[in-house]
C-alpha cells in the first residue's frame, strides 16, 4: 500500500473514531457534567501531548517554544471550552444535529477571515457561505425553534455557538501558524486546556460507578487513538484532502444517533446537512485553490529579477 493510500486510511479511521467518541461523550453526558467528561479527556489528551512531544527532536523544551504565548493559550483554552459546550449540546440538543450544525465551522472561518485575517473573498466562496447559512437554518428549523418557549429554545441554538468556537479556534490556529511549527501549535492544544480543567474540574467531580469508568477509560482511549491516526494522515496528506473525509462523522454519528440513541433523521436534518457539507467543502476547496495561486504568484515575482538580469558575465 504507498502512503498516500496509508493517509487516506489513517484518514477515515481517525474521523470514524471521532464519531464513535461524540457518541461515548453524548452517553456520559447524561449521567456527569460536561465539565467533568471534558476534565477526565485532558488528562489523557495532555499525557498523549506531552508523550508525542517529549519523543520527537529538541522535546517538549522545543515543543513548547512559541513566539506567540497568548495566542497559543488562547486556542488551547478556546478548544476546551468548545469540547464543553459540545458534550452539552449532543446531550440536549442531540447528536445527529449538533454535528450537522458544527460541520459549518468552515463557514464560518470563511466570514472571519476577512475582518481577522484581511483574505479577501470572492463571488464563489460568499455564494458558498450564503447558501452553508440557508443549510444551518434549514438544520435549526426556526419555527420549531421559536416555537419553543423559554431555556428549550435557546438550547436549540446551541451548536451555533459550538460551531462559531470551532471557527475561532480555526483562525487562531491559522495566525499561530504564521510564526510557529505545526509541532508547537499540537502542544499548546493540550497543555492549556489540562491546565485550565486541573483548576475547575475538580468543582464538578463526580465518582463513577465501575461501568462509568469503563466508559471514560473508552473515551480517553478513542481521544488518543483519533489524534494519533490524524497526525499519521496529515503526514502524507494536505488538508485540503482530509477535509472532505471528516464528513464521514456525520455518516458515523447519524448511525450512532439512530441506531443507538433512537434519535429522529428528520427531513430537515438530511437536506441542511447535506448542503452544510456541500458548501463547506467547496469553502475549504476555494481558499486551497486561491493560497496555491498566491503561492505560485509569490514565487514567480521572487524569480523575474533573476530572469531580467540575465546571464552571468565571466
Amino acid at each position: 500500500m504507498n502512503s498516500s493510500r496509508q493517509g487516506y486510511l489513517f484518514a477515515i479511521l481517525a474521523i470514524v473514531i471521532f464519531g464513535i467518541q461524540d457518541g461515548i461523550s453524548k452517553h456520559l453526558g447524561g449521567l456527569y457534567p460536561p465539565v467533568f467528561i471534558t476534565f477526565m479527556r485532558y488528562i489523557a489528551f495532555g499525557a498523549f501531548v506531552l508523550v508525542i512531544s517529549a519523543r520527537a527532536p529538541g522535546g517538549i523544551r522545543e515543543a513548547a517554544r512559541t513566539r506567540r504565548p497568548l495566542l497559543q493559550w488562547f486556542r488551547g483554552v478556546l478548544l476546551a471550552v468548545q469540547i464543553i459546550v459540545a458534550i452539552y449540546c449532543f446531550t440536549r440538543v442531540g447528536l445527529i444535529q449538533s454535528q450537522a450544525i458544527f460541520a459549518g465551522a468552515p463557514i464560518f472561518v470563511a466570514l472571519l477571515s476577512m475582518p481577522v485575517l484581511g483574505e479577501k473573498v470572492g463571488w464563489r466562496r460568499w455564494l458558498a457561505i450564503l447558501i452553508g447559512l440557508a443549510g444551518v437554518m434549514i438544520l435549526l428549523d426556526p419555527v420549531r425553534v421559536w416555537a419553543a418557549s423559554g431555556t428549550a429554545g435557546w438550547t436549540a441554538l446551541l451548536p451555533v455557538l459550538g460551531a462559531f468556537l470551532l471557527a475561532i479556534y480555526g483562525i487562531a490556529t491559522r495566525l499561530a501558524s504564521q510564526t510557529d511549527s505545526a509541532r508547537t501549535s499540537f502542544f499548546y492544544t493540550g497543555v492549556p486546556g489540562v491546565v485550565v480543567m486541573a483548576l475547575i474540574g475538580p468543582f464538578f467531580w463526580v465518582w463513577p460507578d465501575p461501568q462509568g469508568w469503563f466508559w471514560i477509560g473508552l473515551l480517553c482511549i478513542t481521544g488518543m487513538s483519533s489524534h494519533f491516526l490524524l497526525i499519521k494522515a496529515y503526514a502524507v496528506l494536505d488538508a485540503v484532502a482530509v477535509q472532505p473525509i471528516s464528513y464521514l462523522q456525520l455518516v458515523a454519528g447519524g448511525v450512532i444517533g439512530v441506531f443507538v440513541f433512537g434519535e429522529a433523521l428528520g427531513l430537515n436534518l438530511i437536506v441542511g446537512a447535506l448542503i452544510v457539507v456541500a458548501s463547506g467543502v467547496f469553502t475549504v476547496w476555494r481558499e486551497h485553490v486561491v493560497s496555491q495561486r498566491r503561492r505560485q504568484q509569490v514565487l514567480a515575482e521572487a524569480r523575474e529579477p533573476e530572469i531580467s538580469a540575465g546571464p552571468l558575465q565571466p
